[in-house]
């Protein structure tokens, strides 16, 4: 059920735009953690040519059929969680995870897993819902985190994705957080662009 869920609330006309403008720049091989029911396929650019899709959900998986036979892009499912994935150092020319960080339970080792896999200078991209600045909001996302946890499969409300991603030893090359459409303790929205470096 909640695969389904998932599908319908994040395949929304507006959180479109929001995946195409991350996933802009991406090209090569790309490892995607979190690759759900393929909703980032139809944003990927033409210049990605295969994707190592991440996916611990079978529902999710069958529901991506669809959206990987109407791309051009190969996609590999190569691994159930991204705190474990089974690619060679320096295989990729880049990663992408979107709305996946709050909900991976070893956050920490899955971004040392993205770090490990993706070449020197490589760029890791990512769109996660966190913490909002908000104080009001804070405190209601606090509150209601141990639900969330408990009904959405572990999703976080209170991760801060962009100083996750920096205490991962990547470098920020760019990060825009703002207000989606929607209740604001689920739609303080970070998206950005990470380095690995040299």
């Amino acid at each position: 059920m909640l695969p389904r869920l998932v599908d319908r609330a994040c395949g929304t006309a507006e959180l479109r735009r929001w995946r195409e403008h991350v996933t802009a720049g991406l090209f090569g091989t790309v490892v995607e953690i979190g690759f759900g029911s393929g909703l980032n396929m139809p944003a990927y650019p033409a210049e990605v040519t295969l994707v190592y899709a991440v996916e611990p959900a079978a529902t999710a998986r069958r529901l991506a059929e669809q959206r990987i036979a109407e791309s051009a892009v190969r996609v590999e499912h190569i691994a159930l969680r991204g705190e474990s994935i089974p690619l060679d150092e320096a295989s990729c020319d880049g990663a992408l995870s979107t709305f996946t960080l709050c909900t991976i339970a070893h956050v920490e080792q899955a971004l040392a897993e993205i770090r490990r896999v993706l070449r020197p200078g490589g760029r890791f991209h990512f769109l996660e819902h966190g913490l909002s600045p908000d104080m009001k909001v804070a405190r209601w996302q606090h509150r209601l985190e141990p639900i969330q946890k408990r009904l959405a499969d572990g999703c976080h409300l209170t991760r801060q994705p962009a100083d996750l991603v920096r205490a991962a030893g990547f470098t920020i090359e760019r990060v825009e957080s703002r207000y989606a459409a929607g209740p604001k303790p689920w739609t303080w929205l970070t998206e950005g662009v990470a380095i690995k470096p040299r």
